[in-house]
């Protein structure tokens, strides 16, 4: 038999794991099984004449809300024009209306409900054997005639080591891509807008699997190793023991990102990951809301308030990025809720506030009370609610308008002096510059086309000048920096431009040529010749103390205005959290006589 397993991504640095832990549990009866990764972004037609040449006798897709429909397309297509080829559909977008799916799309041959890996091989020995008795197969629905038989659930693998590694094959096909890695399967927490939910206990491979699979990955030189466990410190030294090894690797360029309960997280772990090598590892935090009656709501079990300490603590580490997740939407949050939660997380400064909105997930014991709060949502991918009894659309829409802007303008930190000094001198909190901000951007009807990073700069800057104007040179200056600071070899745009005169460039070339300034602020660059230096810094004059104004907090009223000159270095493959190391060099010969 001709067999593929396939799935559509939704970006080509993606990769899959399901379609890889299918073939290495499938591979030794079935040694010429193939895998092939699509994206959505792809024409529907490619595929399925890429998938259509190949002669296939089964195609299995791995199915998620984001890939779905794009497979029941390609499905139908194909079974019009190869009639006899066995199309099976598995993952957690099947897992749960199977029998309402099969009914509604006849060309589906077979559904494979819960994990897949045991029920995917046995019905392939079955196919392959021509025997049509599907009925013995757990985990399987499948068309009996004209009937559609949903057979008895699968008890799921308690022993993971079961399932040999799926990185074994094709390693090059994962260089400089995101790989999905897991060393655990399950959730200690039952969240209910949650799938995970819906599986009871936490089942883990052994430490020795694990480390031989990530050698694998480092080896392979991938970009990132992603954890998809559900709460990877859900065994303090389980999950010591896996960082420790990574370390022990001396990794380089590779990041691993972890999703962790911070309230789990104790003094013995705080103290190891003080000393984790900057820019290593990087932790996604669900904190979903920080009000508690919403929080009892939905099952999560959570310490606020010990979250918030620890959230705090890593920062100050200055070693590992945090991305921290609100949902909206949740059981009562209204919109004054949702201000508050918003508030208190953004105060934390994580380098990245993810806000999402509520998706109804088939399974999940959300969707089965979405009459008792109220929700409306459309009944096709992804599921996500237009509004409850506590949050009206026109109040989600203004959300969606906050979340992109702080994806602009906060995530990236592209602008984060800029829009610190904003917060901390013209509003009450976070929440309300946003609301501001999407209010301007609404009625400049800014939204209406793409913008580039420098057209961000700019709009940030005439929203200043139409909504605060206090202060304007000022804040040129500071957006100026953040401008310097995030651009190697910036070319000033004319809205940044400063009233005086550009430094000479001959006077740059001194500066860099001098051997004492070198000592003090370039040593590694003693013995490289100033016009190559030039091309690794940049120098400019500021009219304000900027560097004082990057302090935390810092709010007007102090005395900074002070001509400035500051030497950035841009040494990106040194430093994760600062893009360039900055100097304050106005005591050099640079200063003007």
């Amino acid at each position: 038999m001709k067999i593929l397993i396939t799935t559509l991504n939704s970006k080509f640095i993606h990769t899959s794991l399901s379609i890889r832990y299918l073939k290495s549990f499938a591979k030794d009866a079935f040694p010429d099984i193939d895998i092939e990764e699509y994206t959505i972004n792809q024409n529907i037609d490619y595929i399925i004449g890429d998938i259509f040449k190949k002669e296939l006798d089964v195609v299995a897709f791995s199915c998620y809300i984001w890939n779905i429909e794009d497979i029941l397309r390609i499905s139908e297509a194909l079974k019009l024009v190869s009639p006899n080829i066995k199309i099976i559909l598995g993952g957690p977008e099947v897992s749960f209306d199977g029998e309402e799916l099969i009914k509604n799309n006849p060309f589906i041959d077979f559904i494979i409900y819960g994990e897949g890996e045991e029920t995917f091989k046995e019905l392939l020995l079955k196919l392959e054997s021509k025997d049509n008795s599907f009925k013995s197969i757990k985990g399987l629905i499948f068309k009996d005639g004209k009937e559609v038989r949903i057979n008895e659930s699968r008890p799921l693998i308690q022993n993971l080591d079961i399932i040999p590694s799926p990185f074994d094959d094709c390693l090059e096909d994962f260089k400089d891509r995101i790989v999905y890695f897991e060393s655990s399967r399950g959730c200690p927490f039952n969240c209910r807008f949650c799938l995970s939910s819906t599986i009871k206990g936490v089942r883990f491979f052994s430490i020795e699997r694990v480390k031989e699979d990530l050698k694998k990955l480092i080896d392979a030189k991938v970009k990132q190793v992603k954890f998809v466990d559900r709460t990877f410190n859900a065994k303090k030294d389980y999950a010591l023991e896996i960082m420790r090894f990574i370390i022990g690797q001396n990794v380089k360029n590779i990041n691993f990102h972890f999703e962790v309960t911070a309230h789990l997280l104790d003094d013995d772990v705080l103290s190891f990951l003080e000393n984790v090598p900057e820019g290593l590892f990087q932790f996604e935090i669900g904190v979903q809301s920080t009000n508690p009656h919403t929080l009892e709501a939905i099952d999560r079990v959570t310490n606020t308030e010990k979250l918030m300490d620890v959230v705090m603590k890593i920062k100050s580490f200055n070693n590992i990025h945090q991305h921290l997740d609100l949902i909206a939407g949740l059981p009562y949050e209204d919109i004054n809720s949702f201000k508050k939660s918003f508030n208190d997380i953004y105060s934390l400064r994580p380098e990245k506030l993810q806000l999402g909105f509520l998706k109804l997930l088939k399974g999940s014991e959300l969707r089965s009370k979405k009459d008792l709060y109220g929700y409306k949502f459309l009944d096709r991918p992804p599921y996500e609610v237009l509004e409850s009894s506590y949050v009206n659309y026109g109040e989600m829409i203004k959300l969606k308008a906050i979340e992109d802007l702080v994806e602009k303008y906060a995530n990236e930190l592209y602008f984060e002096n800029s829009i610190n000094f904003i917060m901390n001198n013209f509003y009450h909190k976070p929440f309300d510059f946003f609301e501001s901000f999407s209010e301007y951007w609404e009625k400049e009807n800014l939204n209406s086309k793409a913008h580039s990073r420098v057209d961000l700069y700019r709009i940030l800057l005439e929203f200043y000048s139409s909504n605060i104007i206090k202060h304007i040179e000022l804040f040129k200056d500071i957006l100026r920096f953040d401008f310097i600071y995030n651009t190697k070899s910036p070319t000033i745009p004319n809205f940044m431009r400063k009233a005086s005169e550009d430094i000479p460039k001959h006077k740059k070339h001194d500066f860099l040529k001098n051997v004492a300034n070198l000592e003090k602020y370039l040593p590694e660059y003693l013995d490289v010749p100033a016009k190559k230096i030039i091309n690794e810094v940049y120098i400019d004059k500021f009219n304000y103390d900027i560097l004082k104004i990057r302090e935390k907090n810092y709010k007007l009223g102090h005395d900074i205005l002070s001509d400035t000159y500051i030497l950035f270095v841009y040494d990106y493959d040194r430093k994760v959290f600062e893009k360039c190391r900055c100097f304050q060099v106005t005591e050099e010969f640079l200063k003007e006589e």
